[in-house]
Parts: structure tokens; sequence; C-alpha cells
């Protein structure tokens, strides 16, 4: 079990190449450099960072294998609904799921990308599964549980470069009243935060994984909020 000291240079320039070369034979003629330079650090990484984060909540997840089952995700696309037609992802994304739900997406998630320029930090839900989106709102729209989310909204904001997203709703749904103080939250189908950029010298180095760590700490707040409406939501 090899300890993690960073993504090499070659893990950058794997993606570069990449997308110029976004074809079955130029990967496979490549694939033992994205083994070695990609999934071999990417597996140490998820070792390393998966235990920390651990030390957050413990239903936090995560999984060295590299078939779509675990931690990391696998290069090649699902082109069945989309219209870029290229087969591999230019970029690596790693993700540690918060909660028992069987399928990783129904779950919050911590998530690192890297790809040919740098990499950056995830928490929270790109997407909301129906059952979810409605006690999100419903969540949302109360006064507890809606004044703490808007409380670690505002923490997360003043903390320095994190950017958040998931409002993509330009009417408030109906049902709710648009005069409501958390208008713009019931516009959401999503919700996550992103960190700051990390650049290829940062993402090199052994200490990505405490780099990765401090933001998580920051974000994690996201994560546990969803995790409460989750618990229920999605029986």
């Amino acid at each position: 079990m090899n300890s993690f000291s960073g993504f090499p240079k070659q893990s950058f320039r794997f993606f570069r190449e990449l997308s110029a070369n976004n074809n079955r034979p130029w990967f496979l003629d490549h694939k033992e450099e994205y083994e070695k330079n990609v999934l071999e650090p990417g597996a140490a990484f998820v070792r390393a960072l998966g235990t920390r984060l651990q030390t957050l909540a413990k239903d936090i997840h995560f999984d060295t294998r590299t078939n779509g089952t675990g931690s990391i995700k696998r290069i090649h696309r699902d082109l069945r609904f989309s219209r870029d037609k290229t087969p591999y992802k230019t970029n690596l994304g790693i993700v540690f799921w918060q909660g028992e739900k069987k399928k990783k997406n129904e779950n919050p998630v911590f998530w690192f990308r890297l790809d040919a320029k740098d990499a950056i930090f995830f928490a929270g839900m790109h997407e909301f599964p129906k059952p979810l989106l409605r006690a999100y709102r419903e969540a949302a729209a109360d006064e507890k549980a809606g004044g703490e989310l808007q409380s670690i909204l505002d923490t997360i904001s003043k903390k320095g470069k994190y950017e958040l997203g998931g409002q993509n709703f330009k009417r408030i749904p109906s049902g709710y009243d648009p005069s409501h103080p958390r208008e713009n939250l019931l516009r959401y189908n999503a919700l996550y935060a992103t960190s700051p950029r990390i650049d290829q010298t940062a993402a090199g180095s052994g200490a990505l994984v405490d780099t990765c760590f401090k933001y998580s700490k920051v974000l994690a707040p996201i994560n546990s909020w969803l995790s409460k409406i989750n618990e229920s939501a999605l029986e």
C-alpha cells in the first residue's frame, strides 16, 4: 500500500494529450501511462484522504476500485445521452460519499477533480433525486432547517474563494410563497460548493491531502445538513 506523495506532472500531461487525442487507439497506446500516472496516485489519494474524512463523520465511505463501483470515476464517458461523442473524460474524478444509500449519487459527496490545468474540491450534490428535491424544498422553507442552511452557506461565503451552486430555476416552485425569505434557496435543484482552485504545484505534493482536508472542514456542514434530510427522503 503506497502512501500518497502527490500527482506527478505526467498526470496533467496525460489529460492534456488526451484532450488533443480523444480516441480509442490513442488511449489504448497510452493506457499504461494512465494506470501509472493517474490511477496509482489516485488510489493512494483515496486511501489517504478517505481516512482523514472519516474523522469528520463515521458514515463517509471510500473505495479504491476503478470499475465505477468505487471512489475513482470511470474515464469512459456515457455517450447515450450526450451530444459530445468523444469516448473519454479529460479529468480524474474521485468521490467520497456520506450516507447509507445504495447508489453513491443518492448521497452527498466530497468530490475531487483533476484535469490538464489544475484541481478543485467540491462538497454537496450536483443533482437531487426527486424524493430528495421535495424534502429539500420542505426543509429550505422550514424556519429552523432553512435558517440553519442559510447560516451554513453564509459562513462558507465568508471563508474565502468558495463558490456556491445549484440554483437552476428562475422562478420559485408552485406552492411556495414568492416572498419567502429564502426564496433563492427554493429555486435550487442541487446544492454544492467548490473550493478555491488547486494549482499543479499543490496537487503534485503529498500536502494535497492536508489542503483538501482543510477545505472539507469548511464544506462539511453542507453534507451534514443534506444527510439529515436524506435519511428519510429516499426510503
